[in-house]
């Protein structure tokens, strides 16, 4: 038997009524079955308690990638994701993580450790102002120092995780470890603090559903653009735009609310749908650098209407007329029955039937005629993608990850319904860590996830991770050996002094073997497909693709890396430069 390491007068905090034990009685009632995190003496008392009641710990290598995780499982269960770390850097390891979850809007929890009470401004170990360095970047940021008042906190805390009091994100909590020992009598843990609470919706204004469907009947080139905050619409997004005829255009946080065989589908020619349109319906969507900040110069003819359950998707960039603060579903629904059957009086079929056509025509393409193999021998990224469309993982979760590759992942991901990536944020390392937690939300689909090189290698110890929870992901590596969107941007315009910006082919095939996982390397096009089959089959799995550097991608090639003054790409910075009488 292992002695005690601390004196026995020590309180543990192991009893059913200390404030540890009624937070893991709290996230149970909740409906948490998993929390992600790694370990440290300042949370062990939940830690323990979490393992009591039966609630999955999956414990990680680094603590930013528990968050990425509690994000993705947030993403993919529209359930609250839950991460928990020790004091210090444990909790800042998180901020990046943090931070991409919160320009994502997705709910998560992330607890953490702090030092008892009685050492405060005493100099204790792991000691810093976590509470202030979480709070730009969260949607509350508190420490926890009255134990009777605790529940209290996380049901407000989950409320703003999920929006009821603003924009949904990340909160952080931490509790002193001497307040987790403390007890709290069960006559002060009340009920309505432990229930869980239903979703709330939000009826539209009958005046602005008027007036939205006023502007559609008058609108000839419509179109609709989502995001995030349509998730739960679609549905209603399909009956909207059957009924308007409007062109409709997902961004990478919606794909898969419509499927991209229906004819208003329009994402392989986007750019020529926002440039026409005269009325654009945003839907559940900020406008930020990804729609040209819905800027006159990338939509030039085009007035707004803005739907979505949170004002801060309302009011950025571009105002509405209308301006819908509502649950998307209900004001779509709503906008469809006040138009009856005059949705399409002025529609412009002509335009419509174009882009219909230009859209089949470019979705079918794909990659076209692009060599498989690059002027130096080694692939290009199209034939990861290749294989994988004709390895056909029947409704696969992708996961894309990278700078460049993201470009390639547009279109060789486009047929996966579900779809995760790097964000609004950029936030690169996010590969593993999502693929990993879709695999556990999700053990009966296949996911798969491709990376560029650097991007994998900022969480590729993750893969210890999967092998240990067995989450069965596949994780492509395509690898280049660069940063190679700023290794091109250095090449093209800084007189081709190549500096800081290329790696090596490092073999990850043989860290994924050492690691306990399932490994191989491919250099050639006609092994990739026969590679991809036995990773499915073997997952966890890495896959190490040689893949050429002089394979530019189409986001190389619009500016992306060269970060232009007004706007993310090269037109449209030249667009937004003439809308200001520069050139």
């Amino acid at each position: 038997m292992t002695d005690r390491i601390h004196p026995d007068r020590v309180d543990l905090g192991s009893g059913e009524d200390t404030a540890a034990a009624w937070i893991a009685k709290f996230l149970q009632r909740r409906g948490v079955e998993v929390v992600f995190g790694l370990q440290g003496g300042h949370i062990q008392p939940i830690w323990d308690w979490l393992g009591r009641l039966g609630i999955r710990i999956v414990d990680v290598r680094d603590e930013g990638a528990a968050v990425h995780m509690a994000h993705a499982h947030a993403e993919l269960t529209g359930r609250l994701g839950v991460a928990m770390v020790t004091a210090g850097p444990g909790v800042t390891n998180c901020v990046t993580a943090i931070a991409n979850a919160s320009l994502a809007r997705a709910p998560v929890l992330l607890i953490g450790g702090c030092p008892p009470t009685f050492q405060v401004n005493m100099g204790p170990l792991q000691d810093i102002p976590h509470a202030e360095i979480m709070r730009p970047v969260t949607r509350q940021s508190r420490t926890l120092r009255v134990a009777e008042q605790i529940l209290r906190e996380f049901d407000e805390a989950v409320a703003r995780a999920f929006g009821d009091l603003g924009e949904p994100g990340p909160v952080y909590l931490e509790i002193p470890t001497d307040v987790l020992r403390q007890d709290v009598p069960t006559a002060l843990a009340m009920e309505e603090w432990l229930a869980a609470k239903p979703k709330r919706v939000m009826p539209p204004d009958p005046v602005g559903v008027q007036q939205a469907a006023a502007a559609l009947r008058a609108a000839r080139r419509p179109l609709v653009l989502t995001g995030r905050g349509a998730r739960d619409a679609g549905p209603a997004l399909v009956r909207f735009i059957d009924a308007t005829g409007a062109v409709y255009l997902d961004t990478q946080e919606s794909r898969g609310l419509v499927p991209q065989d229906h004819p208003s589908f329009a994402g392989a020619v986007r750019g020529h749908a926002m440039n026409q349109a005269d009325l654009v319906v945003v839907v559940g969507r900020k406008l930020d650098y990804q729609t040209g900040y819905g800027s006159p110069a990338v939509f030039p003819d085009a007035r707004f209407i803005r739907i979505s359950d949170t004002a801060g998707e309302l009011v950025d960039n571009r105002r509405g007329a209308p301006e819908l603060l509502a649950t998307p579903s209900l004001a779509l629904d709503a906008i469809v029955a006040d138009l009856g059957d005059s949705g399409r009086n002025s529609l412009d079929t002509d335009w419509t039937d174009d882009l219909a056509r230009r859209q089949k025509q470019r979705a079918a393409g794909g990659f076209g005629d692009t060599p498989e193999v690059g002027p130096d021998g080694k692939l290009h990224p199209r034939c990861i993608f290749d294989a994988i469309a004709a390895a056909d993982p029947q409704d696969y979760i992708a996961v894309a990850d990278g700078g460049d590759l993201l470009s390639f992942a547009r279109i060789g991901l486009a047929p996966a319904r579900t779809y995760l990536d790097a964000g609004a944020f950029g936030c690169l390392g996010v590969g593993v860590p999502f693929a990993i937690a879709a695999a556990l939300a999700c053990p009966d689909r296949p996911v798969i996830s491709v990376n560029g090189d650097g991007a994998y290698g900022i969480n590729a110890m993750e893969v210890d991770t999967a092998v240990r929870h067995g989450a069965k992901a596949v994780f492509i590596v395509s690898n280049n050996a660069a940063w190679n969107i700023e290794r091109y941007d250095q090449e093209a315009n800084y007189a081709g002094r190549v500096v800081g910006t290329t790696l090596r082919h490092s073999d990850y095939a043989a860290m994924a073997r050492a690691l306990g996982a399932h490994g191989e390397r491919v250099e050639k096009p006609e092994d990739m497909l026969p590679a991809l089959k036995r990773a499915l089959q073997n997952a966890p799995a890495v896959i190490d693709v040689v893949t050429s550097r002089e394979a530019v991608s189409s986001d190389a090639n619009k500016g992306l890396g060269f970060v232009p003054n007004y706007q993310a790409l090269t037109a449209w910075d030249e667009a937004e430069q003439r809308r200001r009488g520069l050139v």
